[in-house]
């Protein structure tokens, strides 16, 4: 039956629905026969997905020229790792520079609320050809991981049931875990992760010390902020021009980072939408990715290197 306007909770899946086509889960065409199960017809679901994803480009068919770092990479060396968690045993994505034998700083890689995916194995690799060792997190680890989820929008399901302090108490794990790794230098350890990702290096700034510097893309500060004293590692922001709800939390921040004398960067970018960098994404601009990683590795140059 047609309804005008999709129910409350119907609003909530189809706003999930447009952010898992945001970062790059399935097409247009998919989104809109997704959505259309809960408005009742194809024209009430391009009226709820809205003029400006219907405006989107399409998904792009490629990457710029030496920014996607493939697994066979001759210079990138990568495995699974298995480590001990809270209540069981933890997977992560390990890379590192395959030529190296000193022992590097190293980075996290937080996903994007659809787990450990081929394009966040990408980036982890992009971290380790940066010359740092990378670990990709897999925040499924607890259901059985990533791999275990057919379809993108069961793995974002499964990860709203993993809560936060569940979710640190795993990341506490994975830094423990790189402490004592082969190849790492566990005084200079950092962290970057996208749009869900980017919010959880939000929280991690404010409670792990461990972390010298951080890096989240798109991520939501935590609300309300916990005391800007609490702020350890050196924070590099990465905003994109239409993230509202994002960008609305930018002055409370920047105002106490400021105060408090902290070392603090922030970028946003005009023109792009939330998941710029995920070249798999509707929303890739290649021009603001390139830059906003170039900058990323050389904050995490000048404050891990040091």
């Amino acid at each position: 039956m047609y309804r005008e306007r999709p129910a409350e909770n119907d609003q909530e899946h189809i706003e999930d629905l447009i952010h898992l086509y945001i970062d790059g889960a399935f097409d247009r065409r998919e989104l809109l026969k997704r959505v259309a199960v809960y408005t009742g017809s194809a024209a009430a679901a391009v009226a709820a997905v809205g003029p400006e994803i219907m405006a989107q480009s399409a998904p792009p068919t490629g990457t710029p020229a030496n920014a996607s770092v493939p697994e066979n990479a001759s210079d990138v060396q990568w495995f699974w790792v298995d480590y001990p968690g809270e209540t069981g045993t933890l997977r992560g994505y390990f890379t590192r520079p395959r030529f190296e034998t000193q022992r590097l700083p190293a980075i996290l890689v937080i996903h994007e609320n659809r787990g450990l995916n081929d394009h966040i194995k990408d980036v982890t690799r992009r971290v380790a050809r940066a010359g740092f060792v990378g670990l990709g997190v897999d925040l499924l680890s607890r259901v059985g991981g990533t791999e275990q989820f057919s379809n993108p929008t069961a793995a974002t399901q499964a990860l709203t049931g993993i809560t936060p302090a569940q979710q640190l108490a795993d990341l506490r794990s994975a830094i423990e875990f790189l402490k004592v790794a082969d190849f790492v230098r566990p005084d200079r350890l950092g962290a970057v992760g996208f749009c869900f990702g980017g919010g959880v290096v939000f929280s991690l700034a404010f409670n792990v010390s461990e972390l010298v510097a951080v890096v989240p893309y798109y991520g939501t500060p935590p609300n309300p902020l916990p005391s800007l004293d609490s702020l350890s590692p050196k924070l590099l922001a990465i905003f994109s021009e239409t993230d509202y709800n994002q960008n609305s939390r930018i002055p409370e921040l920047l105002a106490g980072v400021v105060q408090r004398r902290k070392t603090v960067g922030l970028h946003l970018y005009q023109g792009t939408g939330h998941g710029f960098h995920n070249d798999t994404g509707a929303v890739y601009n290649a021009n603001a990715a390139a830059d906003a990683w170039s900058k990323t590795i050389a904050f995490f140059n000048t404050h891990l290197n040091a």
